[in-house]
Order: C-alpha cells, then sequence, then structure tokens
C-alpha cells in the first residue's frame, strides 16, 4: 500500500504530521492514496454508499486526531488507516444488519464494473437480463450474510484481489488465519448462493 518516498513524494510518517499541524497539502495527498481502498472496503461491508462514505470522513478525521499515535516503524500509514475503518465498520454493523448495495458510482459493489456488466447484455432478452440481474442482487445478498470476519476475508481477498500476505498485514492477523477465513467464507457464501437459487423452484413446485 506505500511507495518509495521521493522528493515529490515524501515519507507519510512526515505527511501525517504536516497534515495534523493543519497543512491541506499533505491531507490532500494522503486522503487521495487511501480513500478509494478504504471506501471500497466500507462499501462492501456495510452495503450502503451512505455509510461507506461517513466512514472514510470518521477514519481521516480520527487520524488526525491520533496523529501521534502512528509509529512508522511498526507499519505503514495504510494500515494504521484500515484499522480504523475497520473499527468504524463494526460500530456501523453492530447497529443494525448490512443494507444491500446499489450501484452509483458506475461500479457494482462486489467486484463487476457496471460497462463489463452492460456489455454482457448485448443480445439478451428481457428475462434473460432479469435472471442476471437477479444473480448479481444474490450474490450482493450473500456476501452481506456472511460473518463478519469471513466476509472481511472474502472482501479483501476475492473481491480487493489482496494476496493472503497483504490482507493478514492489514488484519492483524497470521496468513494461515486468512487462508482459513476465507476458505469457510467461500463455502459459506456456495452454500448461501444454493439456497438462493433453489428458492423459486420450491414455490414452483408447490
Amino acid at each position: 500500500m506505500g511507495t518509495m518516498p521521493t522528493a515529490q513524494n515524501p515519507p507519510e510518517d512526515d505527511l501525517l504530521r504536516r497534515a495534523a499541524r493543519g497543512e491541506e497539502a499533505a491531507f490532500v495527498q494522503i486522503y487521495r492514496a487511501h480513500q478509494a481502498t478504504l471506501y471500497r472496503f466500507a462499501l462492501r461491508m456495510t452495503g450502503s454508499a451512505w455509510n461507506a462514505e461517513e466512514i472514510v470522513q470518521e477514519s481521516f478525521m480520527a487520524l488526525l486526531r491520533n496523529a501521534e499515535r502512528y509509529d512508522a516503524s511498526r507499519g505503514e500509514l495504510g494500515a494504521f488507516l484500515f484499522g480504523m475503518a475497520r473499527n468504524f465498520v463494526r460500530k456501523r454493523t453492530a447497529r443494525g444488519p448490512a443494507e444491500l448495495p446499489f450501484a452509483d458510482d458506475g461500479e457494482l459493489p462486489f467486484g463487476t464494473s457496471a460497462a463489463a456488466h452492460a456489455g454482457a447484455r448485448g443480445g439478451v432478452s428481457p428475462a434473460e437480463l432479469a435472471e442476471q440481474t437477479q444473480r448479481i442482487e444474490q450474490v450482493r445478498r450473500a456476501v452481506l450474510e456472511l460473518p463478519e470476519e469471513f466476509r472481511e476475508a472474502v472482501a479483501l481477498c476475492d473481491l480487493e484481489e489482496m494476496s493472503y500476505e497483504e490482507a493478514a498485514k492489514l488484519l492483524d492477523c497470521p496468513i494461515g488465519t486468512i487462508r482459513s477465513r476465507l476458505h469457510r467464507g467461500r463455502a459459506l457464501l456456495a452454500a448461501q448462493l444454493e439456497i438462493l437459487r433453489e428458492r423459486p423452484r420450491k414455490v414452483v413446485n408447490r
């Protein structure tokens, strides 16, 4: 999540100190480097674009308030900021069930771009299009219904396409734990999707 510092791209601990002193340019540089990743994670965890935006803002404000707690020798700023975002996600999801997300920024929240989805529609009948849309909604619901620790692993490794090592670093756990959570998360996701697929058939057979 980090890059080699240069004259134009100073170390992030230096940027954070300057941002905490009120230097807007330093804050903007940090924000641009990490906002998108935090937003996608929060969106996939909460299912709400509004909640995701709030979580991102809360995370950056908390970063400025707690700038003195960041120790560059213990890890990258992105991981420190991600930990704050995780805490805000947990607070939000503790208030109630996750919401079903919708695409309002050109990207479907669970890994399929709206452009790719639209491109797949050529020559598709209204009935087939309705079925495809229903499948996407089912995947979204199934991911949101995963227990938090499994949803995090699926969101980072499958949807963000991070390596086990990167996900383990962000979640502050062993790589073996990531593998286990991802395996169980995928199994639960597959089972949930199978249940959702079977429901219409059972209704028809009555």
